[in-house]
């Protein structure tokens, strides 16, 4: 069968074909609020970093989506849940949204604030993040991003839902707001790049997410793989865009094992 988008920003609209979405971001700010009264986290420039008992075996950084345009880390706190069972400390960088930042200052303020957390824990650093923070999470292991020091210490890149390629974003309402061109889609668009090697990289997502996505994450999978990385492309049956988050709850759950099993 053909696959032809034809209406651009349908292709990208989550909630319109998630049954009851509006109900996920209320009960997302409670299980927040929640984890945050149960584990106070420690400042990270705007976002935190929650630390486990002890010594914590390594770094966890996930990086909130929204579409690089909303929420903050405020809204994700309970996702940090499974890394801090396991005994990882857990970072969750807050970034400039647009239309204030270009992608770009984005990209740049995420790695400046995964050096500040690297440089308060020791041991492996693990990344992942959703949807555009999955698209920020792939950008990190390209290439003159993070220092060689920390990059060295990456062990796993699992990017959620991401955003791998953003030239078909500028057929969409968004690019405006998001003052997205043909030069910046190209330069931040992870699949147009090469990956740091030696990392291995899993992209994660839901059996019924909209096609586009499916195909992004494919499309980071297979691009990277030819280019020498390690790579697969993990497809969660029966998860949407808004749930198939939920894994990084649990210690034990399958997104976790992959994240932070070296």
């Amino acid at each position: 069968m053909l696959y032809h988008v034809t209406d651009w920003d349908d292709a990208y609209a989550n909630a319109a074909h998630i049954p009851q979405s509006e109900t996920f971001v209320p009960r997302w700010t409670a299980a927040a609020a929640s984890f945050r009264d149960r584990h106070p986290p420690r400042p990270l420039g705007r976002g935190h970093l929650f630390r486990p008992q002890g010594t914590a075996r390594g770094l966890m950084v996930f990086i909130h989506g929204g579409y690089w345009m909303r929420f903050d880390p405020s809204l994700w706190s309970h996702l940090a849940a499974g890394g801090l069972m396991r005994g990882w400390a857990v970072a969750v960088p807050a970034y400039t949204l647009a239309p204030q930042a270009r992608i770009g200052q984005m990209v740049a303020e995420v790695a400046a604030l995964i050096v500040e957390a690297a440089a308060q824990v020791d041991g492996p650093i693990a990344l992942t993040g959703h949807s555009a923070g999955g698209h920020l999470a792939a950008r990190m292991i390209c290439p003159d991003i993070l220092p060689d020091s920390v990059a060295a210490r990456v062990t796993a890149c699992v990017p959620i839902s991401p955003l791998t390629d953003l030239r078909p974003l500028l057929r969409t309402a968004m690019a405006e707001t998001l003052r997205l061109d043909a030069a910046e889609a190209a330069a931040q668009s992870p699949a147009l790049l090469a990956p740091r090697p030696g990392i291995p990289v899993s992209t994660w997502v839901g059996g019924a997410e909209r096609p586009e996505f499916i195909r992004h994450a494919r499309l980071l999978a297979n691009v990277w793989a030819g280019l020498g990385a390690a790579t697969e492309c993990v497809t969660d049956p029966g998860r949407h865009h808004f749930d198939v988050i939920e894994g990084l709850e649990r210690a034990d759950s399958p997104l976790v094992e992959r994240l932070l099993t070296m």
